[in-house]
């Protein structure tokens, strides 16, 4: 019998309705946050927000002035407590452990923090870096070590790596910011957060900084609070919106601004406000 006697013809099937289908979320969530909510006095900052942020991820926190996300990004690792009147409720769990029962100490050298403009010490470039280290009680090579370390984490120590005992001060805007990134490195934090850390640079300073945190999110997972929805969106792996002390949308980057659920989320990022 020939081969082509044996070719049956198959109905060919109907071709399935098209669908989303979003990758896999990440295998570790690092921080949850339960019902959160932030007071100044008696004004609510931000409103019982409940939400995920997964391991080895950017998470973007988007909003209008005013909307809260400074301050939940800086409740993370317990700013509030420095603002007098300040308190939260709710709780927030960093590895599934709330970070009222962690040391503070301890808790701000995992949950490291960026905040919008660089803040060198007056200090050497090396003396920066080794700050938090010292009081470690790190000394010596093994100091001069980490301190090198954090720099090239930072993607600094190329351009200082002949400089480290002149002023911070002598750097420019963008490497003041990547000092500031290597000196909350140097204790090799779990998290990293970010308070508008890009506002102040220029767009070459910029775009070095969103090519750091591409390469620090593969050890460190990363939140970052923006202004700039371009950044968010060239950043982030998901984005959180935020809009008068309320999460309103949270989801991944590519879903928020490309096909967002909510109404609120689609005005801001189109313009229509904000």
């Amino acid at each position: 019998m020939k081969a082509e006697q044996l070719l049956i013809p198959v109905p060919t099937p109907k071709s399935p309705e098209p669908k989303f289908e979003r990758p896999a979320p990440a295998a570790k969530i690092k921080i949850e946050v339960r019902g959160l909510s932030c007071f100044y006095g008696n004004t609510e900052a931000v409103k019982r927000v409940s939400l995920t942020i997964p391991e080895n991820r950017i998470s973007a926190m988007i909003g209008p002035s005013g909307c809260g996300k400074s301050t939940f990004l800086r409740s993370l690792n317990r700013m509030y407590e420095m603002v007098r009147n300040a308190r939260i409720e709710g709780s927030i769990l960093l590895n599934g452990v709330d970070i009222r029962t962690i040391e503070l100490t301890q808790l701000r050298r995992r949950v490291g923090m960026v905040f919008q403009k660089a803040n060198p010490f007056p200090k050497s470039i090396f003396d920066n870096v080794a700050y938090g280290l010292r009081l470690e009680g790190w000394h010596g090579k093994r100091l001069s070590e980490a301190v090198e370390r954090s720099l090239r984490r930072a993607a600094l120590w190329n351009e200082v790596k002949d400089h480290l005992h002149k002023s911070a001060y002598d750097l420019s805007g963008g490497q003041q910011q990547r000092l500031s990134i290597a000196r909350a490195l140097a204790l090799s934090p779990e998290v990293l957060l970010l308070d508008e850390p890009c506002s102040a640079l220029d767009p070459i300073a910029t775009a070095r900084i969103e090519e750091l945190l591409h390469e620090l999110k593969e050890t460190c997972t990363i939140a970052i609070v923006t202004h700039n929805l371009q950044q968010a969106s060239r950043t982030a792996d998901f984005t959180a919106f935020f809009l008068s002390g309320e999460l309103i949308e949270l989801d991944e980057t590519r879903t928020i601004f490309g096909n967002p659920a909510r109404k609120e989320t689609e005005d801001y990022i189109t313009g229509r406000f904000g």
